[in-house]
């Protein structure tokens, strides 16, 4: 989980976009894609790609450093057991971002994330 960044955050404080891009995370491992705006899709893509490193690697201690990001095991099962063995070969970029177009309510730019 990448360190909060200073000044303006997604959301409210340091906590709380943490706990945001964990359930990010957790949604795009269990649903394969979410649509989000595009501020917090560039922002999670570089955890999930991290999770699915982790789930990569396979062992004990990635498990657990898994854990740290995503407070589910069932989630964290999902992503070693299936969505990490889909990657053996690629070295990277698990993710994608398209772009959908604004959001009808208050022109926020809308995309979808989803596993390549």
């Amino acid at each position: 989980m990448p360190k909060p960044k200073k000044g303006p955050r997604l959301g409210g404080n340091a906590s709380h976009q943490k706990a945001m891009l964990s359930n990010l995370a957790r949604a795009v491992i269990m649903n394969g894609r979410i649509t989000t705006t595009e501020t917090r899709a560039k922002m999670a893509q570089p955890v999930i790609d991290g999770l699915v490193t982790f789930g990569k690697k396979g062992d004990v201690h990635a498990r657990r450093q898994a854990l740290k990001v995503i407070n589910d095991r069932d989630v964290v099962h999902r992503l070693f057991a299936e969505v990490a063995p889909r990657y053996g070969d690629r070295n990277g970029g698990y993710t994608r971002i398209l772009k959908l177009g604004p959001r009808q309510g208050d022109g926020a730019p809308m995309v979808i994330i989803e596993l390549v």
